[in-house]
């Protein structure tokens, strides 16, 4: 299957000021929330000390996600995407700035109520993704022409890799010489300009239906087209048991403390350094474009990131460490990349929401619910024997789907 991409000009969709806008916004929100979420992972560790307690943020933020998102994709093809974006961005400075106040003026709160409070943010954190998430999938899908979709998500990911590399680094630096305080301020202001960027993307209508079904079946459409689209089907399946498993994220607080005995500025580089490596390979992408091969590239670079997620496990060096995290991150990089175009360029436009959705529930549970996985398993079998398990399981995962998946393996996009 071949589906021809515009790969002459590195720059096209940049030059469309809409999409460019929505760029820009959805840097300047991914810088916050990256931000937020390593403040939040050290405060809670310096409070609890505690792996389970890591992995509980993931879990606070994956199941308010899963219960909306579904319902949230229907919502994106039926009303504006503009709006549900705003709206949900309002949300993400609310709780910014509840997270500054509970840990400044209200600080007591936390002496009284331990970290609890902090969950019951992160959960309507996990709300609000659950809305965005697919909204932005599928209004991004309409700002630029299908022949473009490839370089649009490459740039995209650019855009979300830097927000990825900066916000922790800067998280980490503001929460260590400025504090707590500040550094949640600081994602406040980041989600209010975001905000300001989103507003000044053209509206645009929602697609037309084709039939007027009720919220069920709309929603069970959605499921039933990814399940019959092997490709599809195989190529988020991959991502979310290789990240579900392979993801070491939830637990670099406890690699930073207790084995590179680093502290919160050099968290905040560990966090970074798979992003630097998703910068530099979206990048090179954006000029030379993995899509030849596609599906073999994609399994390929997810059993590629299984292999640095394990030898990270074995590494007692800061700066190996960090070499084989920037690895991981190019190899996510290209995956992410080709999944997304995939997906894009499957999909009708009428039923993107729903299906950017169900990628959604994928990707939460590759990642939060992974998270939590990470969190657990350390607590139960140590540290590192739960990322040496992950990694391995991640590889075992690739095999599974080249060997089940045919037809991804042949893909050319």
């Amino acid at each position: 299957m071949n589906f021809e991409q515009n790969t002459s000009d590195a720059y096209a969709s940049l030059r469309i000021t809409d999409f460019r806008r929505f760029v820009s916004a959805r840097f300047l929100l991914t810088f916050g929330i990256q931000m937020q979420s390593l403040i939040v992972g050290w405060q809670i560790y310096q409070i609890t000390h505690d792996a389970l307690s890591l992995g509980l943020i993931g879990l606070s933020e994956a199941l308010p996600f899963l219960s909306v998102t579904l319902f949230a994709g229907y919502v994106a093809d039926r009303v504006s995407r503009k709006e549900i974006i705003l709206i949900a961005n309002i949300v993400y400075f609310i709780c910014a700035i509840a997270l500054f106040l509970i840990s400044t003026l209200f600080h007591t709160v936390l002496l009284h109520h331990g970290v609890f409070p902090i969950y019951i943010v992160i959960v309507i954190t996990g709300l609000a993704r659950g809305f965005m998430s697919p909204t932005q999938t599928a209004f991004a899908a309409q700002l630029v022409p299908r022949q473009l979709y490839g370089n649009a998500y490459t740039w995209n990911a650019l855009a979300w890799q830097t927000a990825e590399v900066s916000g922790p680094a800067a998280g980490g630096l503001l929460y260590g010489f400025f504090g707590v305080g500040t550094a949640y301020f600081s994602v406040a202001v980041l989600s209010l300009a975001g905000f300001v960027f989103f507003a000044m993307v053209t509206k645009k209508p929602p697609p037309e239906q084709k039939t007027n079904e009720s919220v069920l079946k709309s929603l069970s459409e959605g499921l039933k087209f990814v399940f019959k689209n092997q490709i599809i089907l195989s190529a988020i399946t991959l991502d979310m048991f290789g990240v579900f498993f392979g993801g070491a994220v939830a637990v670099l607080p406890i690699f930073a403390d207790r084995v590179l005995h680093i502290g919160a500025k050099g968290l905040g580089f560990l966090r970074a350094a798979p992003a630097v490596g998703e910068i530099i390979m979206s990048i090179y992408q954006a000029h030379y474009p993995f899509f030849k091969n596609a599906g073999r590239n994609l399994l390929l670079c997810v059993f590629g990131f299984g292999v640095s997620i394990i030898l990270f496990a074995l590494s007692k060096n800061l700066y190996l460490s960090l070499f084989l995290l920037f690895l991981s991150g190019v190899f996510d990089n290209v995956s992410v990349v080709i999944r997304a175009t995939i997906i894009q360029l499957l999909t009708p436009d009428e039923m993107r929401g729903r299906v950017s959705a169900v990628n959604g529930v994928f990707l939460s549970s590759s990642n939060e619910l992974g998270s939590f996985e990470s969190g657990l398993a350390a607590k139960l079998i140590g540290l590192i024997p739960s990322v040496l398990f992950g990694g391995t399981m991640t590889l075992i995962v690739v095999g599974a789907i080249k060997k089940l998946a045919p037809k991804l393996w042949a893909l050319k996009i």
